[in-house]
Parts: structure tokens; C-alpha cells; sequence
């Protein structure tokens, strides 16, 4: 087994590592879990503020790459790298590209657990399906000594994971935030919770909510959407930044119905098991 433990996360845009695994990459930051992030766009295309003016995709892009920058250093993660697609056209980019640029990242980092969207991208986006497509793809690569022979030696990831949010769960996101939606080709899409009994892993991060918090605060040009979570109570807060889940897609080293309380189950010597 490796020395370090490492928990890479796979994304699309700044602030979803905040929003959507901000309490993971703290929690296990602060264990002394090496934790890193690939983020597949600089987000040029997002909201800037109130939404009154915008600098522009390059200038914006550069802004949300500070952005993430000093959110991840709240997060403690130890490396950011992007992948260098725009924002809103990742489904458009070529899969052997995008798929060839995650897998250098998994082969040189090795990690043992890796995390991203699911496949309906939370709730439709079309860039959170098509960073999971990518991912999915790129961990099955990694691991095959006939995918581009001669570079990184292999590496097997030992468990895959998707972002998983309940009915209760997302109600109490979309009460305390907006109800998010995403237009593809002229068709409104929604949230598409998980079944309670689908979801195989949930992991306690009340203590880092403050940090995941700072964190998103940090994304100072989105939080116009996200300015009511400035007035909440610190209860509602923990409420929504307490816990995280997650679907485990594959494991090479655990399984069963049990639900797990740690994405480095099966990976750890049972003493140093949170």
C-alpha cells in the first residue's frame, strides 16, 4: 500500500469543488489526505457579480482561475490543474483529448480514490455529464498498459465515485440557495435526486462547514446567486455543508449493502479507520 493516500477530484467549473465536494476535500485535507483537483474549464461564461456587466471570456476566466485558486487553499488542496476547455462547450470537445489529458493527471498523481458528477450531472448540465463521461472514461484508460504505451506507466484507480444528493438533500439546497435548472437545446432540465437506498457512501464533514463556507465565499463573482447563504444561521448552514454523498461506482478493494462512512474504506489499516 502507498505511504500517502490521495482523493483526486474530477470537475467541470471554479466553485464546484466548493460547492459540490468542498466538505469532503477538507475532511480528508485534514487528515493528511493528499487532495487534488482537475477542473475542466475556467468557468468564462458565468455570471460576473449582479450580472449588470462582464469583462469579457478571457478576462473572466482568469478572475474565476484566482478564484478557485484561494478556494482551494482554504480547502488544503495540494495541487489544481485545468484541463483547458470552455465553459459550456466541454460537450463538444474531442473524448480522446479530454480523456488522454485526465488520464496523464491520473497516472502522474496515481491516486487511490477519485470523485465527480454523476451522469445526469446534478441536474442536467451538460458540462457536469460530459466531465463524468470523461472521467468515467479516462480511469478505465489510466489503468491499461495498451492506452498510449510508452508514457506514464499505468495506474489503477481503486475506487470511483459520483456525487449523489437525496430529495431531502437537494430540497434543502434549492430552499436555502434557488432552484437550479439547466437549458440544453431548448429543453428545461431539473435536479434528479437519488434514492435514499441508491446512495452507498456518506461521510460526516459538520466539522469543516465554516471552512467549505470561506471556501465558496471566495467565489466572489457568483455570489450574487448565492447571497442568501450569507443570513443564514449557523444551524441551516451545517445543515446543508454537514454531510456528503456519494454513489461508490466501483471499488476494487470493498462492496456490499453496508453504507460506507469514508471514501478510503478498504484502503486504510483498520486502526487508523476514522
Amino acid at each position: 500500500m502507498p505511504d500517502a493516500l490521495k482523493l483526486m477530484a474530477i470537475l467541470a467549473h471554479p466553485d464546484d469543488e466548493s460547492l459540490g465536494t468542498g466538505g469532503a476535500l477538507a475532511k480528508y485535507a485534514s487528515e493528511g489526505v493528499e487532495t487534488y483537483l482537475l477542473t475542466a474549464t475556467r468557468g468564462e461564461r458565468g455570471r460576473f457579480h449582479d450580472g449588470t456587466s462582464h469583462p469579457g471570456p478571457e478576462a473572466m476566466g482568469r478572475i474565476r482561475e484566482q478564484e478557485l485558486m484561494e478556494a482551494a487553499d482554504v480547502l488544503g488542496i495540494k495541487e489544481v490543474h485545468f484541463l483547458d476547455y470552455l465553459d459550456a462547450e466541454l460537450d463538444q470537445a474531442d473524448p480522446r483529448e479530454a480523456i488522454g489529458r485526465i488520464v496523464k493527471h491520473l497516472r502522474r498523481i496515481r491516486p487511490q480514490v477519485v470523485m465527480t458528477f454523476d451522469q445526469a450531472g446534478a441536474y442536467g448540465h451538460a458540462d457536469h455529464i460530459a466531465i463524468c463521461q470523461f472521467a468515467s472514461a479516462a480511469v478505465v484508460a489510466a489503468a491499461s498498459a495498451d492506452y498510449d504505451p510508452g508514457a506514464e506507466a499505468p495506474h489503477t484507480v481503486s475506487k470511483l465515485y459520483y456525487m449523489a444528493w437525496s430529495e431531502a438533500e437537494w430540497a434543502a439546497y434549492e430552499a436555502a440557495v434557488k432552484k437550479l435548472t439547466s437549458t440544453v437545446d431548448g429543453v428545461e432540465r431539473f435536479t434528479t435526486p437519488w434514492p435514499e437506498w441508491a446512495i452507498t457512501t456518506r461521510i460526516d464533514t459538520a466539522q469543516w462547514w465554516p471552512q467549505v463556507w470561506r471556501a465558496v465565499s471566495c467565489h466572489k463573482t457568483q455570489m450574487s446567486a448565492y447571497k442568501a447563504l450569507a443570513d443564514l444561521p449557523a444551524e441551516l448552514h451545517a445543515g446543508l455543508w454537514g454531510a456528503q454523498a456519494y454513489y461508490r461506482v466501483f471499488s476494487m478493494v470493498n462492496g456490499g449493502r453496508t453504507r460506507e462512512t469514508d471514501l478510503f474504506e478498504g484502503l486504510r489499516p483498520r486502526s487508523s479507520t476514522p
